[in-house]
């Protein structure tokens, strides 16, 4: 089952960002995704599908699923 991303989620993604952190909040979901990182704060726009490949787990799903 795909998961349905909502702001506040925290993912984990595949690749580690420079400051070494691999944890992000959604901020911002849609057909672009903002994410912030939650080791420098850094905020990005990414497209929808170049997120979802990138997710290696769901660390905290706001949802509660």
């Amino acid at each position: 089952m795909e998961h349905k991303f909502v702001i506040g989620d925290i993912v984990e993604l595949k690749k580690q960002h420079p400051c070494g952190s691999k944890e992000w909040e959604v901020t911002r979901v849609g057909a672009d995704f903002k994410i912030k990182c939650l080791g420098c704060k850094h905020q990005v726009m990414i497209p929808r599908t170049k997120f979802e490949k990138s997710v290696k787990k769901i660390i905290k799903s706001v949802a509660g699923e």
